[in-house]
């Protein structure tokens, strides 16, 4: 009998990466073939993601297409959108089963339950119910894994959506997830990068502390490295970042929103404090500069990634210039730019003084070129210097390509045994998207 064959579809985040391949792993282990996501297959699923209206969009067509594709297919619908607005994702043509973020860990067997193609079934509940824990890392890539230490958010921020579509701050013990680090490290891989909602917001639900979770994790043996997917200003203390800067696994990479709304990754950042009120974050841009000073006093050379979101309701030609010369003046090494998109249910799609799509198109392509500017002039620092590099399976014209401990990434002829280990290389020239030329020095 020919094995059933399944395929994921991930949209948006890095979580929502993790939480996907967690499930790939089950269906694999219940004798199903995993296979392409352009391939056929007898089920599709689709793990959503709703950060902005172009997000739902991808959604729908993504779904039409694959019933396109695929009329005979079982069709499982997962995650953020589908979490929000349930019954929406059911009345697309082939879809037969969604789950809203409470029901994710038992896709696996609801599928099985299918008698088949139908009536979408849904299963659904309200955001004060979004209490479950999803256990999940990624697998597959031979190098990095994405563990899953956190999820929901209490803030609700002004734009965004995360609280109605992962519910409350929650977290697995510390425990469990060294635990969960152990097995990564069984299967070889070096890396490990720690993701979430409000990943500083760790211990909601067992009374531990962030810090006590990166204190346990750098004891795993296996694992080299460990970076933080991101982390609220507020949250990150002066504690956390002597650690970080003593640890020889966590790295010198941190992704700190300025202003944080619509994900995981969670962005945004204001030069203009009077936006950071309207969008209900915590924390002024005095205090976003201070926590960026902080890092570099111990960690000169760190690699610092900001979002940013441009157009919201109220931004002024003047608060915009304000956002771009704070910037320029943190000389971040790379920017995250959001144009400002409007969630229903939200309170910012009440305010006033709404920013004109072209305007906010305008605006995010100048602070485009800022990054272009910033990331050139982070990575040409590096030339003439030595670091130690790990080398990924991706091969490309000849070439392989790893990441130093501060995110910047390097090139160097393809050699297998290389894959997977961690080398001391010397950085030389610069090409046009900012790799650097690396020659192994080990």
């Amino acid at each position: 009998m020919q094995q059933r064959r399944v395929n994921f579809h991930t949209l948006g985040c890095k979580l929502n990466f993790s939480e996907s391949s967690t499930l790939a792993r089950e269906f694999e282990e219940g004798g199903f073939v995993r296979v392409a996501p352009d391939a056929e297959a007898d089920i599709c699923v689709v793990n959503s993601c709703s950060v902005t209206e172009h997000a739902d969009k991808k959604c729908r067509n993504l779904i039409r297409k694959l019933h396109r594709r695929n009329p005979g297919a079982i069709i499982a619908v997962t995650g953020c959108y589908a979490q929000l607005k349930p019954q929406e994702i059911a009345a697309i043509e082939g879809v037969d089963i969604v789950l809203g973020n409470n029901d994710k860990g038992d896709l696996y067997k609801r599928v099985l339950e299918l008698p088949g193609k139908g009536r979408a079934q849904v299963y659904s509940c309200d955001a004060d119910s979004l209490t479950s824990f999803f256990a999940a890392f990624s697998s597959g890539d031979r190098t990095r894994a994405f563990l899953k230490v956190q999820d929901g958010c209490d803030y609700k921020c002004a734009y965004c959506t995360i609280h109605y579509a992962r519910g409350g701050s929650r977290n697995m013990p510390v425990a469990d997830l060294v635990a969960e680090a152990r097995r990564i490290a069984a299967a070889g891989q070096k890396e490990i990068v720690l993701t979430g909602v409000n990943t500083g917001d760790f211990g909601r639900t067992t009374g531990e502390k962030f810090i006590d979770l990166l204190r346990a994790l750098d004891g795993v043996d296996g694992i080299e490295r460990y970076r933080i997917s991101s982390i609220e200003p507020n949250l990150l203390t002066d504690e956390i970042i002597a650690f970080c800067a003593t640890s020889p696994k966590f790295q010198h990479h941190f992704h700190i929103p300025l202003q944080s709304g619509s994900h995981f990754h969670i962005p945004l950042q204001r030069g203009s404090d009077k936006i950071l009120g309207l969008m209900r974050r915590r924390y002024t841009t005095a205090r976003f500069a201070d926590r960026i000073a902080a890092v570099r006093a111990l960690m000169p050379d760190a690699f610092i990634g900001i979002d940013v979101i441009v157009g919201f309701p109220g931004e002024t030609e003047e608060d915009f210039r304000t956002t771009y010369d704070f910037l320029a003046g943190l000389e971040p090494a790379f920017l995250h730019i959001f144009p400002f998109s409007e969630r229903p249910g939200t309170p910012a799609v009440e305010m006033p003084g709404k920013v004109q799509a072209s305007v906010a198109t305008r605006r995010a392509a100048q602070l485009e070129a800022l990054c272009a500017k910033l990331h050139a002039a982070f990575c040409a620092r590096a030339v003439g210097s030595e670091d130690s590099v790990l080398f990924e399976s991706t091969r490309r014209g000849g070439m392989m390509f790893g990441f130093t401990g501060n995110y910047r990434r390097v090139k160097a002829p393809y050699d297998k045994a290389r894959v997977n280990t961690v080398c001391r290389v010397r950085l030389g020239a610069m090409d046009e998207s900012h790799d650097l030329m690396g020659e192994i020095r080990d």
